[in-house]
């Protein structure tokens, strides 16, 4: 933008009037008045930005090791109280199903829980080899199957995301679905990160900008 357009038009404007008649200096008023809401927006703007610099200062190296910290801790009191909730689930199940050792088994779920997939798939292992040495047929095992799966579904879609919201205040729509994008994004490794990261980013888009 031309510095000429920001100054007044002074006393010239009827010389003006005689030179380029009514259209030319109505153009030309609209080019300065334009000038002038453009020159004031900037220095809106500029005020705007100071004021929020120094409302909100950089943060300095420590202060994001101690964000980072709080939302890693959150993330793994989440982990935990999903494990225990997890080990009920199995032991209320395996009770009902009379399945023999049913303590031990949900105390190994509860463990094997901090194994992202692979976790609840091993404390399956247990349950079904009890059953099928005992009753030696098929509907017992495939009802700790049917067990397993519910516990899957419910774990996923419900006690996960409702913890990790209670907990880290990360949504629960993050929860489910950050965990399948970047399990294709970054297969295994992927499903492993998705949790502690959503918790590091909304404990920081909680801090507000660094």
């Amino acid at each position: 933008m031309d510095r000429h357009l920001c100054r007044p038009i002074g006393d010239s404007g009827l010389l003006a009037l005689q030179e380029y008649g009514w259209i030319d200096l109505g153009f030309r008023l609209g080019q300065q008045l334009f000038a002038l809401y453009c020159c004031g927006r900037n220095r809106q703007d500029n005020v705007y930005r100071e004021r929020k610099t120094r409302l909100r200062p950089r943060m300095e190296p420590r202060e994001h090791i101690r964000v980072t910290g709080f939302a890693l801790k959150n993330w793994a009191v989440a982990q935990v109280q999903d494990s225990i909730a997890v080990a009920l689930l199995w032991l209320l199940g395996l009770w009902i199903l009379k399945v023999p050792w049913a303590p031990l088994w949900a105390a190994l779920a509860a463990a094997l829980q901090i194994v992202p997939h692979f976790g609840p798939v091993l404390s399956l292992v247990g349950p079904v080899l009890v059953t099928l040495l005992r009753w030696q047929d098929w509907e017992h095992p495939l009802c700790v199957l049917i067990l397993y799966a519910v516990i899957v579904v419910v774990d996923g879609l419900l006690l996960q995301p409702y913890i990790m919201h209670r907990i880290a205040k990360v949504p629960m729509w993050a929860s489910i679905v950050a965990p399948v994008i970047l399990g294709f994004a970054i297969p295994f490794w992927g499903f492993i990160l998705a949790p502690p990261l959503l918790a590091v980013i909304y404990a920081y888009k909680a801090r507000g900008p660094a």
